[in-house]
């Protein structure tokens, strides 16, 4: 392959916000063996996270068309391949829907009609509910939104059972509360860019101390949502122990932002639910392999 060819390859991949897809099959892949009852075999494991990548990649992709001005006025989104003109709109929204449908093709035939039509709703609610209606104009964006970035574990379950029950409902509720305090600690010291953009965040409407008194409240309530996988009998005395710790570390390092009122202490408690994100899925991965 050419080095031109690269690097239009790399521009469509840069699309699909690739540094995200891994936590969003990082967040689905515990649910099958959960789901299942063990297990399943790696060719049907592959597929389905396959379908939940593309699904991913589709509203990302989607979701950067839709928001291609706006992320000209951002200081950390104006070198994204739309804005910075390395790619037309028409071709990133062609690509956009090209993955939605291969993603939803490959859903359907893999593990039937389920989890095909959550995928496509998971897009849907991306695009049309969270870019196109409550982003621009709700501060209460990254709350709803969430559903959106915690989809990965519904679409799973739906491909293993048919149904969305208790493992992927849980798993579903544990990014969908991480969320909230995660992007809020981005808006505290991203502000100035979320206002270049008219995106209406809690720091510019509310003010920086109540948003700060949201993110230690949620994520407060997010701890008891981490360890209820244990108590549910979803998982062992591995992931209750990690996920405790990490809930707790999550939680010190909110109150410490409430207290210290700083840019570095936001973009401390945007790093450690990072940590905190990826320490509970491993610590849930390592916990099934063990007690399998």
């Amino acid at each position: 392959m050419s080095d031109s060819a690269l690097t239009i390859a790399r521009n469509y991949l840069d699309l699909t916000k690739p540094r995200l897809l891994p936590m969003v099959l990082f967040t689905g892949l515990p649910v099958l063996p959960m789901a299942a009852g063990g297990w399943p075999n790696a060719g049907f494991t592959l597929l389905v996270m396959t379908g939940i990548a593309l699904a991913a990649a589709s509203a990302n992709t989607l979701n950067a068309y839709i928001e291609r001005d706006k992320d000209a006025l951002m200081e950390r989104t104006k070198s994204r391949p739309l804005p910075s003109g390395l790619i037309a709109p028409r071709a990133a929204l062609m690509f956009g829907l090209a993955l939605g449908v291969l993603s939803t093709i490959l859903l359907y035939v893999v593990s039937g009609t389920p989890a095909a039509l959550v995928g496509v709703a998971s897009i849907l609610f991306y695009v049309f509910v969270y870019t196109v209606w409550l982003k621009p104009r709700s501060i209460w964006n990254a709350v709803i939104g969430g559903a959106a970035g915690a989809a990965a574990p519904l679409i799973a379950d739906a491909a293993v059972n048919g149904t969305i029950g208790p493992a992927g409902w849980t798993l579903f509720a544990i990014v969908f509360f991480w969320q909230p305090p995660h992007v809020w600690a981005i808006a505290l010291y991203r502000k100035d860019d979320y206002k270049a953009a008219g995106i209406p965040m809690p720091p510019e409407v509310i003010g920086d101390e109540a948003t700060r008194k949201r993110v230690v409240w949620y994520t407060a309530g997010l701890l008891p949502v981490t360890v209820a996988p244990y108590f549910l009998g979803l998982a062992g005395p591995i992931y209750v122990a990690v996920a405790g710790a990490s809930g707790l570390w999550f939680l010190y390092r909110a109150v410490r932002l409430f207290q210290e009122r700083t840019d570095e202490a936001a973009q401390g408690v945007f790093r450690v639910s990072l940590v905190f994100l990826f320490a509970v899925f491993l610590a849930l991965l390592v916990d099934l392999v063990v007690f399998a």
